[in-house]
């Protein structure tokens, strides 16, 4: 079943607009009267192709504020979280950017979902709010994309390319397929496959389509590869797996973070199709420190099982904190933007964030899979 008709899940869309704080500290909290208020911003694409991914980051980032200001917030002032909903368009982009400028509270905006939004976000705030820190925003193609006042914390597209190439050779495939979900993503992605295939001594054969992707699917024969790499979201997955499905040829698919396996395995597309995904976070049944607060979190705020899209919201809002924590002296932008700037090692509960002097993400990167039975594994 689709998630989106999920009763919590619906609830979860159906409020995302009016959602302005995420949290207030309890009256025992005591809060620092000589401190200023404090705002942290979230922009979160609810367009058709994102909203499987920011509406379970979303939840995650919730979880974590609501936490936070329950435990004293930050220096002892409840942070205001304000989420901000574009949908897609230019001109909602551009209102949530308006609103950043007049937000003078706002030291940081944080946590930016899906990875298009975050990709413009990076480009404006670049130009005209090069003062207010862009903080681990979920953004995949980070190597593509500098920006000194960008701060990012997970792995990229990328690196998330090269671990899935290098276990399927370690698993002995000489061969793979690639398929991208739209000509955007292969421009955008072609050659860092081939690159990783190469240094691999891998065969790559690249499919595309402006077509629909389930036509696609039926297109492969049996000489075509088992193994197939999908560059995409998850509707596009979702179609693509439908013509797949419809094979006598047993085949895997390996997709990338952007993809919400949760969604898929909802809507029961996986029966006859083992599908395997990266994620840039530790496994969502991990005894992790860091695991087990976001788990507690969830649950005790919001009726949503874990998945690692909520899990990276729950993380890059307690990174967000985290960093502020240490600041001395006022809390502004400026200051904020130093902080941040240090890039200095931050060990969230056993998750250890060690962004390098490029301003790149980590190297994380592990997976999760649907088997051919539909159970979710990792």
């Amino acid at each position: 079943m689709n998630s989106l008709h999920n009763p919590s899940r619906r609830a979860v869309v159906r409020t995302l607009a009016g959602l302005s704080l995420a949290g207030i500290a309890p009256v025992w909290a005591q809060p620092n009267k000589r401190a200023r208020a404090v705002t942290a911003a979230q922009i979160v694409d609810t367009s058709t192709s994102q909203i499987d991914v920011s509406k379970d980051f979303l939840v995650g980032s919730r979880a974590a504020w609501q936490e936070i200001n329950s435990r004293g917030g930050l220096q002892g002032v409840a942070v205001k979280h304000l989420v901000l909903e574009v949908d897609g368009t230019a001109a909602s982009l551009r209102s949530a950017v308006d609103t950043l400028k007049n937000e003078s509270q706002c030291v940081a905006v944080f946590g930016t979902a899906g990875d298009r939004a975050a990709s413009q976000l990076v480009a404006i705030l670049g130009r005209e709010l090069p003062e207010l820190p862009h903080v681990a925003p979920w953004l995949q193609n980070v190597e593509a994309i500098v920006s000194l006042g960008t701060f990012t914390i997970f792995a990229s597209r990328q690196e998330q390319i090269a671990h899935a190439i290098k276990s399927l050779s370690v698993m002995g495939i000489s061969q793979v397929g690639a398929v991208y979900g739209s000509a955007a993503e292969h421009s955008a992605y072609k050659a860092d496959l081939q690159q990783a295939a190469n240094a691999l001594k891998l065969t790559i054969v690249s499919y595309t389509t402006p077509g629909d992707l389930r036509d696609l699917a039926q297109s492969l024969h049996a000489d075509s590869p088992r193994v197939l790499l999908f560059v995409g979201g998850t509707p596009e997955l979702v179609r693509f797996s439908q013509g797949v499905e419809k094979q006598e040829a047993q085949r895997y698919i390996i997709a990338m973070s952007d993809v919400n396996l949760q969604s898929i395995q909802q809507m029961g597309m996986s029966r006859f199709t083992p599908m395997i995904a990266t994620q840039v976070v530790p496994m969502v049944n991990s005894i992790l420190p860091i695991v087990r607060a976001y788990r507690a979190a969830l649950n005790r705020f919001f009726d949503e099982p874990p998945t690692p899209l909520s899990l990276a919201g729950y993380v890059s809002a307690r990174y967000t904190h985290e960093v502020l924590q240490t600041l001395e002296g006022p809390i502004n932008r400026a200051s904020a933007w130093q902080a941040f700037a240090r890039r200095s090692t931050v060990d969230l509960g056993g998750f250890r964030i060690a962004p390098d002097a490029r301003s790149r993400g980590s190297a994380y990167v592990t997976q999760s899979m649907i088997a051919a039975d539909g159970r979710l594994i990792g």
